[in-house]
């Protein structure tokens, strides 16, 4: 097994409010952190800048995970210094529609991101962490895929396609030490959120009567990356608050 302190990770979307609390929690437990953007450099290096100042090791990236010649060009390069045996899939968009109303650019984009990503990113990662016995991947999803939400067929079907090619790597990686699973957060507080959710809402869709914090999503996935999960594969968490 290798040692923790050593253990490179990588978050896709690790510059918004969850990718954000995904990043500080992998680095507390002592992993290097690659925090991914998609534009915003400077918001991964403001993340970067807090876990460094608080005693953690980072690093900031920006490529366009939809991008597929791109992204395996700068995996390659990210590669050169090691494998990397974490890796959290969290990038992903939001363009609701009625599916009525809804454009075939606005289908293809949001799958884009979040399948097509989860592929360019992960396949390349698979051999380099096979070598090493040793690996983690965790998928960020949403309550949308397992229950739907109206005006979100294209994000509901891009993180459901998630769990199906989740299932099957956990099956692919689970002999070389590797395990693969999905979180699917319910209502998150953050900028996403509060443009589609007002407060009154969130009480009466959530049994909880409150939505989740960033924190709370971070702190599963954190585990899920631990020596401490080995034997958890294939597997799609809610952490949605009883919504599911």
């Amino acid at each position: 097994m290798s040692n923790p302190t050593s253990r490179r990770a990588l978050v896709t979307g690790g510059s918004g409010d969850l990718g954000g609390a995904i990043c500080r929690a992998l680095a507390a437990q002592g992993a290097h952190v690659i925090i991914h953007a998609n534009a915003n450099l400077e918001r991964a290096e403001a993340v970067r800048d807090a876990i460094v100042a608080d005693g953690g090791s980072a690093e900031a990236v920006a490529f366009d995970v939809a991008d597929g010649a791109t992204t395996r060009a700068a995996i390659a390069t990210l590669l050169e210094a090691g494998p990397i045996q974490i890796a959290v899939n969290n990038a992903g968009i939001h363009d609701d529609a009625p599916m009525a109303g809804l454009s075939e650019a606005q289908w293809t984009r949001v799958i884009d991101v979040s399948l097509h990503g989860f592929f360019h990113v992960t396949q390349p990662l698979l051999l380099p962490m096979a070598r090493t016995r040793w690996g983690r991947i965790v998928s960020v999803s949403s309550v949308a895929a397992v229950i739907g939400n109206r005006g979100q067929a294209n994000y509901a079907a891009a993180k459901a396609a998630l769990h199906g090619a989740t299932k099957s790597l956990s099956r692919e990686m689970a002999s070389r030490g590797i395990t693969a699973n999905v979180v699917a957060p319910g209502v998150i507080a953050g900028r996403m959120a509060e443009d589609a959710f007002p407060p009154e809402q969130i009480k009466q869709m959530v049994p909880a009567g409150r939505a989740g914090k960033p924190e709370e999503i971070a702190a599963v996935v954190a585990f899920l990356c631990s020596d401490a999960a080995a034997y958890i594969s294939g597997q799609v968490i809610g952490v949605d608050g009883g919504m599911t």
